[in-house]
């Protein structure tokens, strides 16, 4: 049986419970806070982030992107990922685009100001950071406008994996607080139909401890 190491509020175990629950991988979910940097976790990843997974035959599998593609090349079922390789290259794209550059300018900041900061540094967060963290916001829910005005998916016609990569991401945001949905019906409208599958709906009823999401967060119709 498979082990995930994670936290509830890592956008990058989000994306891989996703993928895994899209292609009916059982595995374990264990609890890990990486800003504890147990030596036992740092032995299974000295950088000491999640997720992790590690397996009964010894088997350890580090970083979202890796742990997605060994279980699109291992699992048949609900591919991830077009059988093109254009279509592969398009998919990866925007998955990159939303792991480093929706994270690093929306949801890390939120993450730092709204989570660290409370759970473990015992700070105030910083206003002017979680206003501009919403701006940026404002700008990648346009660029997902842009994406679904042209194309039943953010990819193509079919869900991949740059999907659930962006709903990861936006889900943690729209957990804190730092996602406006006002003038984005397109994104608003594909994120419901996502927050309505099967996959989504452990994410939506967990809980950090302290930190309460906005009233519509686990509501598909919001």
């Amino acid at each position: 049986m498979w082990r995930l190491l994670q936290f509830p509020l890592c956008p990058f175990s989000r994306k891989v419970r996703l993928v895994l629950a899209e292609k009916g991988v059982g595995y374990d979910l264990v609890r890990e806070n990486p800003w504890e940097r147990r030596d036992e976790f740092a032995d299974l990843n000295p950088a000491s982030q999640t997720p992790v997974m590690t397996g009964d035959d010894g088997a350890v599998l580090i970083d979202s992107a890796v742990i997605c593609e060994f279980f699109e090349e291992t699992v048949e079922a609900a591919p991830m990922l077009p059988r093109d390789a254009l279509g592969r290259a398009e998919v990866r794209r925007l998955a990159a685009w939303f792991d480093q550059r929706l994270h690093r300018e929306v949801v890390a900041p939120l993450m730092h100001e709204r989570m660290r900061k409370r759970l473990v540094e015992r700070a105030a967060p910083d206003t002017n950071v979680l206003r501009q963290a919403m701006r940026v916001a404002n700008t990648h829910l346009d660029y997902l406008d842009y994406l679904l005005d042209h194309r039943r998916w953010l990819a193509g016609p079919t869900m991949s994996l740059a999907d659930l990569a962006a709903a990861a991401q936006i889900s943690v945001a729209d957990y804190l607080g730092g996602i406006d949905w006002r003038g984005h019906q397109q994104t608003a409208d594909w994120y419901a139909g996502l927050k309505s599958r099967p996959s989504f709906r452990p994410l939506l009823v967990e809980r950090m401890e302290v930190i309460q999401p906005p009233t519509h967060y686990d509501k598909v119709d919001f």
